[in-house]
């Protein structure tokens, strides 16, 4: 690839937003549109799904992508197996960041679950949950049994409900607030996603400290890039050495 290439940025996390910025005006950042839409960047953005696939493919086409770039979130299995499927399809350069999962350090008591039923079973125990693991909560709020009281931290504020309260705030996170944040609420287990990173990576260490338990969502297996990054800052160096930005 040369100064010609145009690149489809698949985003939606912090890291993505930081590859986007240094993205010029001929290339795409696509969001699915669950946040907020940046509304200064150099480069277009794009909101909502492409159908599948086929329909990426379509898109990757229609509009001469060069090079997809998956900067998703560890979790969106789905939207990156579409981008293989489809890079694969078309021919065009498949390339991703891989944020390095979290690893369990001396005095963590980390439990994997791998569906919501295995998390429904592992929570049964305990009184006052923090979801820290997206929306999918959202969808259950009608099932906390009632000995259970439910705080759900996501990205947007949603209605809860009296079993529930949902806290719409957007990290990073310090030790200090998920500290007082625990003690507020009296929580006993924390209910997380293995998204690596340092945003939201205090509430271990706080959960470390308290020796609060961890149901720890298993991470899905993503498909093979033919470039994988590990860290924001070389992905973007390497746009910025290949003069493909």
């Amino acid at each position: 690839m040369n100064a010609a290439a145009r690149i489809l940025l698949l985003g939606g996390t912090g890291d993505a937003l930081q590859i986007a910025r240094q993205l010029g005006p001929r290339h795409v950042y696509s969001l699915a549109g669950l946040g907020r839409v940046p509304q200064d960047l150099a480069c277009s953005v794009r909101v909502g799904g492409f159908g599948g696939a086929d329909g990426l493919a379509d898109y990757l086409t229609m509009e001469a992508i060069t090079l997809v770039l998956d900067a998703t979130h560890p979790y969106a299995a789905q939207i990156s197996n579409n981008a293989a499927r489809a890079c694969a399809a078309t021919g065009t350069c498949y390339w991703a960041l891989r944020r390095p999962a979290w690893q369990p350090r001396i005095g963590d008591d980390w439990r994997s679950v791998a569906s919501w039923s295995e998390l429904v079973t592992a929570l049964a125990p305990f009184k006052r949950p923090l979801f820290t693991s997206g929306r999918e909560p959202l969808s259950h709020l009608d099932e906390i049994p009632p000995h259970q009281h439910w705080l759900v931290r996501c990205l947007d504020p949603h209605p809860g409900n009296a079993g529930a309260q949902v806290l719409g705030v957007r990290g990073p996170f310090t030790s200090e607030g998920e500290r007082a944040l625990f003690v507020a609420h009296g929580i006993d287990v924390i209910v997380s996603k293995n998204s690596g990173g340092s945003a939201t990576e205090a509430k271990l260490e706080v959960a470390r400290e308290m020796r609060l338990p961890v149901l720890m969502h298993a991470r899905p297996t993503l498909p093979v890039a033919e470039r994988e990054f590990t860290d924001v800052a070389a992905l973007i160096d390497c746009l910025l050495s290949e003069k493909l930005a």
